[in-house]
């Protein structure tokens, strides 16, 4: 379940999957594995040393939220969710936004929202290259290196394209920022346009990803599948 109201959804979320397995002859097999920042103040740790191990032959995890006030952010982070995302090398972050039938809006007219959002989930703005220089003087300061790969981009974007041409509207959307970010986002957007020429039938679309939220706020409905990085 992990912390906060990961206790609450995942407990909700099981049931329903025990539910659907009924529905559809399946029969699932649950480990049930009490990591987290609960775990942490028990033992010092996230999750066990061999927790990578105990999890690498399960056909699907399912985790639920991860972080809480007595354990700072990078160490809940980058002990259990990285570790999990790049051991297993999870690469897609998938997010459907959907508003559904008889749920209120905030938005005056939204119209019909239901699209998907894509997020390269390895490298990226998650890339772990940096570090401190002169720690605790006055000239201290940090470094953050973002790192693109072509095999990372590339997987992302083509499943993406894939996702979008399984989809009647058949519409992609390359969120970028390579008017401010001189290499890493150029870069983006050279595969996204490589891997366009393998997908005529789907539509594309760029945007930056400042008039990017606005339109998500403006005319949600437009939307299909986007696609980027952790930025």
């Amino acid at each position: 379940e992990g912390d906060g109201i990961g206790k609450e959804v995942v407990p909700e979320g099981v049931r329903v999957l025990e539910a659907a397995a009924r529905r559809f002859g399946l029969d699932l097999a649950w480990d049930h594995f009490d990591w987290g920042c609960d775990h942490h103040a028990r033992h010092g740790r996230m999750m066990p040393e061999n927790g990578l191990d105990r999890i690498a032959g399960h056909d699907a995890i399912f985790l639920g939220a991860i972080g809480w006030p007595t354990v700072s952010d990078v160490e809940s982070l980058w002990t259990l969710l990285m570790p999990i995302r790049r051991d297993f090398q999870q690469y897609v972050n998938l997010r459907p936004v959907r508003l559904f039938d008889g749920v209120p809006s905030p938005l005056a007219n939204p119209g019909r929202i239901d699209f998907l959002i894509v997020r390269e989930n390895n490298e990226g703005e998650y890339s772990e290259v940096g570090g401190r220089i002169y720690p605790g003087t006055e000239a201290e300061g940090v470094i953050q290196n973002t790192v693109l790969t072509r095999r990372g981009c590339d997987r992302v974007i083509k499943f993406a394209f894939e996702l979008a041409r399984s989809r009647a509207r058949r519409k992609l959307t390359s969120a970028t920022k390579s008017n401010g970010i001189i290499h890493t986002m150029p870069y983006w957007d050279e595969r996204f346009r490589e891997m366009a020429k393998s997908y005529p039938d789907v539509a594309t679309e760029q945007y930056h990803i400042d008039m990017l939220t606005a339109h998500f706020v403006r005319r949600p409905a437009d939307f299909d599948v986007v696609v980027g990085t952790n930025l």
